[in-house]
């Protein structure tokens, strides 16, 4: 991970503002994050100390996060022990990635005592500890480290705090050129490739930071020790350059040091906090998304895939239906022929009239049934074949509806904030997909919000562009917020956003972004030339009884978008009761 010892240096050297600032609240909005929002003079920050196994770390945050209505227990005792406390100090150990906050408090008895908050940072294994500094005791942490976990050490509430097992590395930071070189020598000795030489070596590297630092020696092994130097002698002295780094593959890398061999885009930040605020806002988000709705995916996903089996058998079906003229017609043909036929035979041979060569062909009979009969049994067969046709073409259109209303239910899903969860969970209820959660009692006679919160954004040429992102917000974008002049966006064919220009006249450039934004915000967001339809909205309309979400339109005309994410986020946008 790019978070690696010099990144949280970086990061800790900016935090030292905080030291002498109170903790004015704790909130713990996910079960591996807490916020602490800290007052001081002059200033207030939120600050994240996340324990997440795939996104560890700490930095000032101005995301809104949802703050429970029951907080966690560690929240619980993290509100107990600091809340109200002055942060003492916040360092580093080392060049390690984990990072150590004092703070004083007074207790019930009103006597000042002093807790510690650690930070370790490593992956799947990070952790957020409180413990009494003075006696090594571990109130409590975000994650329980329990003997089958771990053989090395215990973190549960009663237990003397270990830290995490030493890798027997140099500090970077006090290492000189000749350490380079002699970890260089040892490492070739065993085959060692340069980058991996130098993080096997020096505690807090990554793998990123060393690329960089053998990209700089061009990739010389007797000049990495000079740049190895050079750059440890910046990271020493504070003098950093945040940046994170778009490659041409799509990744993104960031750093608190240049990252010159990572070619793409790059985008500058002033401090360190900020570049991460920005790095993992998005990710972060998503993965909240993800945790909160993983009932509502395999739901969607689950019928999904029952009614496409469905929808296959139906038209297997009605294939089988596609021969019911045969029976009618073999049916007019025993008619014809009765004479040659009488009760007990099992099949005659009539001359085919339906044909211009008229074949004889064989018909089979049934022996129990007169010549008559065995007519009527297969004109029946040929009426129950027809009036199936029709009834299985209907249930065709009505699976093709269903299933195209869950995909546009996940592609809610997937360009959903934790906002707009409960709005789908809402509509799922309303169609009876899942049951009503068991509330309050004042809770069963609240009337639904029938004013969603929609994404607003402006156009260069200053006009306001709305954007649906689930069925709900969809419905009211198109059925109630729209006027009879504005303009109405679709992605054609495909799950996506209504998107609605509020303006009667406007220019091509906010036609094109707003053709771009609803095909940002649909199931073609990877894609290229993504169609997208335009029409005025009084030509758009719902049919009586259609699922929320579905409408009908006519008039379009078609743009072909590529959709582009840096122009959405140069767009101002708001959200916003419409």
């Amino acid at each position: 991970m790019s978070l690696d010892g010099i990144v949280a240096r970086a990061l800790v050297h900016e935090l030292q503002e905080i030291a002498g600032a109170r903790i004015a609240k704790i909130y713990q909005p996910t079960e591996h994050e807490i916020v602490l929002h800290i007052r001081g003079q002059g200033f207030g920050r939120k600050l994240l100390l996340s324990a997440h196994p795939s996104m560890p770390r700490l930095h000032y945050t101005e995301q809104p996060w949802a703050n429970p209505q029951e907080p966690p227990m560690f929240c619980m005792l993290l509100r107990k022990h600091c809340e109200g406390g002055i942060v003492e100090a916040v360092r580093q150990l080392g060049a390690e990635r984990i990072v150590e906050i004092d703070v004083r408090h007074r207790d019930e008895l009103g006597d000042l005592s002093l807790k510690r908050l650690v930070l370790e940072i490593m992956g799947r294994h990070s952790n957020l500890v409180l413990l009494d500094p003075q006696t090594g005791i571990v109130h409590d942490s975000i994650r329980h480290v329990t003997p089958a976990i771990s053989s090395y050490r215990v973190v549960l509430p009663g237990t003397r705090y270990v830290p995490p097992p030493a890798q027997d590395k140099l500090d970077p930071l006090e290492a000189t050129a000749a350490d380079a070189k002699l970890a260089l020598e040892t490492a070739a000795a065993g085959g060692s490739a340069l980058p991996g030489a130098l993080v096997e070596a020096f505690t807090g590297l990554s793998p990123l930071l060393a690329k960089e630092i053998v990209y700089r020696a061009g990739g010389s092994e007797e000049a990495v020790p000079a740049v190895f130097a050079a750059l440890m002698a910046e990271a020493a002295a504070h003098r950093y350059a945040p940046s994170i780094v778009l490659d041409p593959s799509g990744r993104t890398q960031f750093h608190a040091l240049t990252l010159t061999h990572v070619p793409g885009e790059r985008r500058e930040f002033v401090s360190m906090n900020e570049c991460l605020e920005a790095y993992y806002t998005d990710k972060a988000e998503r993965d909240l998304v993800r945790q909160r709705t993983v009932d509502l995916t395999r739901l969607l996903q689950n019928e999904t895939v029952k009614n496409v089996k469905k929808l296959e058998k139906l038209r297997q079906t009605l294939n089988e239906a596609e021969g019911a003229d045969k029976y009618r017609r073999l049916g007019e043909l025993l008619t014809a022929h009765l004479y040659a036929m009488s009760k007990g035979d099992k099949q005659v041979e009539v001359t085919d009239y339906y044909e211009e060569d008229q074949p004889t062909i064989r018909v089979q009979l049934d022996p129990l049934l007169t010549p008559n009969e065995n007519a009527q049994r297969y004109f029946r067969k040929y009426t129950k074949m027809k009036n199936s046709r029709e009834v299985v073409t209907e249930q065709i259109d009505e699976t093709e509806r269903e299933i195209a209303y869950l995909e546009s239910v996940l592609q809610g899903l997937d360009t959903a904030t934790p906002a707009d969860i409960e709005e789908i969970r809402a509509e799922l209820m309303e169609q009876g997909y899942i049951r009503a959660r068991g509330g309050r009692k004042g809770d069963r006679g609240k009337k639904k919000n029938d004013r969603p919160a929609i994404l607003c954004y402006t156009s260069s040429e200053g006009v306001p562009i709305y954007v649906g992102k689930n069925n709900t917000q969809n419905d009211y974008v198109t059925n109630r917020l729209g006027q009879p002049s504005d303009t109405w966006l679709h992605t054609k064919d495909m799950p996506g956003s209504h998107v609605l220009i509020r303006a009667a006249e406007f220019g091509e450039q906010t036609l094109r972004e707003a053709a771009n934004l609803a095909a940002y915000y649909s199931k073609g967001k990877e894609s290229s030339l993504v169609p997208v339809d335009y029409t005025k909205i009084r030509l758009v309309r719902k049919p009586s009884g259609a699922k929320p979400g579905y409408v009908i339109y006519d008039g379009q005309k078609t743009l072909f978008i590529t959709p582009d994410e840096a122009l959405v986020r140069t767009l101002p946008s708001v959200v916003k009761k419409a």
